[in-house]
Order: C-alpha cells, then structure tokens, then sequence
C-alpha cells in the first residue's frame, strides 16, 4: 500500500501526494508524485489514465508538505514526481533532487541499435 495525503487548497483544488513503487524497470524504487486536481478522485483518475492502475489514497497520513504543493502549482502540467526515500527519512542529496515531469517516469526506454 502506498503512503500518500492530500490538501485542500483555499480555491476549491488539491494536491495529492503519493509514495508509489516505480513503474520503470530500471527507476527508483520508489517515487514521491504529486498532483494537482480539482478533487482527489480526478487526481487518481489522472495517475490511472497514465498507467498507474492500482493507486489509491486511504488516509491522509503522509500529505504534501508547503514545498511540494509550490512545486506542483508551479509546473504546468501540474503532475510531477521525484525519488522518495526508502526509509521516510529525506536525506540531503534526496532533498535537493529537482522534481520531474511524470512523462519522464513513465516513457518507455527507446531501442538502441
């Protein structure tokens, strides 16, 4: 099951954040992603739409902290990820990973000839 918490903004929308497994083969091992929608079903909807099929927000134990919303109102596709740490605990090196367009999680490696 997959850590995650949203929060509601004063304009109506949210941000969801959640840990998830990487989707990619040779990825992280896990992933923080965040996303903004108008209501947390439309953020899952999103995640599902892109292949993510088994996403599901129980709880609110592990919402977005004041950084992350910022970074995720500020991309203009408003779904971004970055590598989580394993243990809950963010390390420096973790801290200071920028985040990513979620196109770059789940593009497929291109065959090299």
């Amino acid at each position: 099951m997959a850590a995650g918490g949203f929060c509601k903004l004063p304009n109506g929308t949210v941000v969801v954040a959640l840990n998830l497994p990487s989707p990619a083969a040779d990825g992280p091992g896990s992933v923080r992603v965040l996303v903004h929608a108008a209501n947390r079903a439309r953020a899952l909807t999103r995640l599902r739409n892109l292949g993510l099929r088994s996403v599901y927000l129980r709880g609110n134990a592990a919402g977005p902290t004041p950084d992350e919303i910022t970074a995720v109102l500020h991309h203009p596709d408003g779904l971004i990820w970055r590598t989580a740490p394993d243990n809950g605990v963010l390390t420096p090196d973790l801290a200071t990973e920028l985040w990513r367009p979620i196109r770059s999680l789940l593009r497929r490696p291109t065959a090299q000839t």
